[in-house]
């Protein structure tokens, strides 16, 4: 499964491939394409959004440009840098963390906090007497509140 194709790919390239270069070029897009199910979900290849298509080549295209990850290169010293920005991610195919919150919106997962009612298995709701509270070893209801106008 593959979002994108090697010609698409080719055409956002400055370069001709050789064959080792073709090879690897097909494996980044398919390494972009298993983030972007994982990122967001798993599309039908005909039915994927365009923009996970662009995704896809961006991360590839990125990844072709720089394979090593390399930040700085220098050829009279023969100094190279690598950068910890990308962390585990430099030096391989990767989305930028904009790229991936947008697969997700797309996916329809949005990050948030959400509620769920939750009851203990095998509870029964007790009738509600005003002031007082059930217990637990079937006794009369407790007094919660002292007062007999209300709870307050």
């Amino acid at each position: 499964m593959a979002y994108a194709t090697l010609d698409e790919l080719k055409g956002r390239l400055d370069w001709d491939l050789d064959d080792d270069e073709l090879r690897i070029a097909v494996t980044a897009l398919d390494d972009a394409s298993e983030l972007s199910a994982m990122y967001g979900r798993d599309w039908p290849e005909a039915t994927a959004p365009r923009l996970v298509k662009t995704f896809v080549l961006k991360a590839a295209a990125r990844y072709m440009r720089n394979p090593n990850g390399y930040t700085q290169s220098r050829a009279g010293d023969e100094t190279l840098a690598w950068s910890d920005a990308h962390g585990r991610d430099a030096g391989s195919v990767y989305f930028t963390r904009e790229e991936i919150r947008l697969l997700e919106e797309l996916a329809g997962r949005k990050p948030g906090l959400a509620s769920a009612p939750i009851s203990a298995w095998g509870t029964k709701a007790h009738p509600r007497i005003e002031g007082l509270v059930p217990v637990d070893y079937g006794g009369a209801p407790f007094p919660m509140f002292a007062d007999d106008r209300g709870p307050w």
